[in-house]
């Protein structure tokens, strides 16, 4: 009898163990997809392409359904098995960083819609921040994401930290559309679209940034604001 105990308590453990893995491949394929999205996004603004925009507002529905599927999955966990400690942390993250990537996703669907409001009109200047900020949010997000599954708080902070380098960019990027809209008010309406393109951006390594908060609280136990934005 008391074999057939062990052997159940194992099975269960074992479920639980497979449960959380599912789970944090939820995270990682919305991740995946919200990276993708942010990519198309600025790929549509460079090349002024509207069906590209376009799929990528329509995809934004499908970042939503996996946003919620993988919140049900980590409450039924809790529902469930009820975890403590580090296991109840862990969840807790997960479901944190999904509501984060959602609107991750948002962003990018954002940057998309101005694509289709602007598309017709001429580029005000030739996009070279904007790309570099893309790169560094891109490599933030994808760092964000190792450092959860791997609970390196490290990483975390090292990701949290490079959220500077896009407020820089972003300060660059106001500072000469300012320039362009006061030597020329035809520009402010161009001007105007490609600020909120560069503020989708610095959102979402502000967002990065939140995630990498909530590695550091799965792994230590300790919420702590780490390199907080300007904006």
């Amino acid at each position: 009898m008391a074999h057939d105990a062990l052997g159940e308590t194992m099975a269960i453990r074992t479920e639980y163990s497979h449960q959380l893995q599912e789970l944090r491949d939820d995270i990682v394929a919305l991740a995946s997809m919200v990276d993708k999205a942010i990519n198309r996004s600025v790929q549509a603004l460079q090349r002024q392409d509207v069906q590209l925009a376009r799929e990528i507002i329509v995809a934004d529905k499908t970042i939503n359904i996996h946003r919620w599927a993988a919140e049900e999955r980590a409450l039924l966990l809790i529902a469930t098995q009820a975890p403590v400690a580090g296991e109840l942390r862990s969840i807790a993250a997960a479901i944190h960083m999904a509501s984060e990537l959602e609107r991750m996703g948002d962003h990018a669907a954002g940057i998309a819609k101005i694509v289709v409001e602007t598309a017709a009109e001429p580029q005000i200047k030739p996009l070279v921040d904007i790309p570099r900020m893309t790169e560094i949010v891109r490599e933030m997000l994808n760092d964000a994401v190792t450092a959860y599954i791997d609970g390196d708080v490290d990483v975390a902070r090292a990701v949290a930290a490079r959220d500077d380098e896009v407020d820089d960019l972003y300060d660059q990027v106001y500072r000469e559309l300012l320039t362009y809209m006061m030597a020329d008010p035809s520009t402010i309406n161009r001007a105007t679209r490609m600020l909120w393109v560069a503020h989708n951006l610095e959102r979402i390594a502000d967002r990065s940034t939140n995630i990498c908060e909530r590695v550091v609280f799965a792994v230590t136990g300790e919420m702590q604001e780490i390199n907080a934005s300007n904006y």
